[in-house]
């Protein structure tokens, strides 16, 4: 499936012992080579025994990349608020500085790739709900599946201290080895039954829109954007394994992920890209403005039609344009815009979408086009600073990951973002999934709660829930 040759792994790991010990530090020694094609969910699956609770899985809508990551060589985490993005890019480009990379291919996404996110709100109080979780929160993995353009990739990271020696190469070896036979099992998940859904404070939430709705008619305050939680409970322990395998055939054409920390799982199927950067391409998605799918192809040809003619969506979709193409304007020389929003017709749900395209720096960085972007006017609201502010005071949900940006970054400045929304916490026998929507002065707090129904149904679905 891989081959590597036993001689060559040693000799380098001479080097990377030796390098260690002159620098007084460790080093990151990195190696790829290219592998007989897996699928995703299988090496995803044959870490659980004994790598649970420290994997991740990502793949893109077109499959372009597919990313799996194994173990944990090293993790980059903090709950300071100021600065969190660009402090986690200097611990990431400190941990790079003086590594060992055996890289023969130009490919992105393959070798050293962190991956994770932050939190929407750091300041925000913290609850139990995502105490497993820090406000900015990475992994770099032992493993990698790189799944790119077709072509599958095994990088190996290996953290080397002056303290080492070749035995740690050694046991590397073997490690990997038992990990490449350990994709020969057939995984058979358990699905769990759905015993409880329990909305939490339903009367209280739409209470809160109407609150918002009165502010947004008499003052400066243009859309803020609120969200809930339901909590499921089930008979037994829900399985990742489980839930990743429906969202990836239920919700295919999505943004699929799974993230896990200290045994809770943060996973869901997003329609969002926030951003997106290769060379000097950047891409951005504006998606604002929802409506349900049509039973028949007619009913939804006219579903989508009155979508695309209502103005309270396409006005609540154009402060999503702006906000974005004002962001990107700061870091592009070139925006790629079109005139007018498209429909992204996903399974259960229709949306206003309009894309971006931009042309940057080659140097200019990833992360700080997240902070720019983070949180949209679809996550937050506008004025960017004021919704969240509103959202900080008036919303009982503490939203960790939820609605915030979780992507990877390799170590050639690539990588792309997400906006978690569609998404939900795993943590053993219960789960919770999340939804929001956008309060503008006309909104009616019914339909907007009917509205974060709808956007419950792809995680519920993939939990069994209905």
């Amino acid at each position: 499936m891989v081959t590597i040759q036993e001689t060559e792994i040693m000799e380098r790991g001479l080097s990377a012992v030796n390098r260690a010990k002159e620098l007084g530090r460790p080093i990151l020694i990195c190696e790829v080579h290219q592998m007989d094609m897996v699928h995703p969910l299988q090496f995803f699956n044959a870490g659980k025994d004994r790598y649970q609770g420290e994997r991740f899985f990502w793949k893109d809508p077109t499959n372009e990349v597919i990313l799996i990551g194994i173990g944990i060589s090293k993790q980059i985490q903090s709950d300071q608020a100021t600065d969190r993005f660009f402090l986690v890019e200097k611990e990431w480009k400190n941990f790079l500085k003086d590594s060992l990379i055996f890289n023969d291919f130009n490919e992105i996404g393959t070798g050293p790739v962190m991956f994770g996110g932050f939190s929407f709100d750091p300041y925000k109080e913290k609850t139990e709900l995502w105490s497993k979780f820090a406000d900015s929160l990475f992994h770099i993995p032992k493993y990698l599946l790189s799944i790119v353009h077709g072509k599958a990739f095994l990088t190996i990271n290996t953290v080397c201290t002056p303290h080492d020696d070749l035995s740690l190469f050694s046991k590397i070896l073997e490690e990997r080895n038992q990990l490449l036979r350990s994709l020969e099992q057939k995984y058979k998940p358990l699905p769990s039954a759905l015993v409880e859904k329990r909305e939490i404070l339903p009367e209280k939430w739409k209470s809160t829109v109407d609150g918002v709705v009165n502010e947004l008619t008499n003052g400066p305050l243009k859309k803020v954007v609120l969200a809930r939680e339901l909590r499921l409970v089930f008979n037994d322990l829900v399985e990742a394994e489980d839930v990743l395998n429906n969202l990836y055939n239920q919700q295919h054409e999505s943004f699929i992920f799974a993230f896990e920390s200290n045994g809770d799982c943060f996973i869901g199927a997003s329609p969002e890209r926030l951003v997106k950067k290769q060379g000097t391409e950047v891409y951005s998605t504006c998606l604002a403005g929802s409506i349900s799918r049509g039973k028949t192809e007619e009913e939804d040809r006219i579903l989508g039609d009155t979508l695309l003619n209502d103005q309270k969506n396409l006005i609540e979709h154009s402060y999503v344009v702006e906000m974005i193409k004002e962001a990107l304007e700061e870091s592009c020389e070139e925006i790629i815009l079109p005139a007018k929003p498209q429909l992204m017709k996903i399974r259960d749900i229709q949306h206003l979408y309009t894309p971006v395209i931009g042309k940057c720096n080659r140097a200019a960085s990833l992360l700080l086009l997240v902070e720019r972007l983070h949180p949209t006017p679809a996550l937050g609201g506008l004025p960017k600073e004021a919704a969240v502010e509103k959202i900080r005071q008036v919303e009982d949900l503490d939203r960790g990951f939820y609605a915030a940006p979780l992507g990877w970054v390799d170590y050639r400045q690539n990588g792309e973002f997400a906006v978690s929304i569609r998404s939900g916490l795993i943590q053993g026998k219960e789960a919770s999934v999340f939804a929001g929507c956008g309060v503008v002065a006309d909104s009616n707090a019914e339909s907007e709660f009917l509205e974060t129904r709808l956007k419950f149904r792809p995680m519920l679905r993939a939990l069994g829930g209905q």
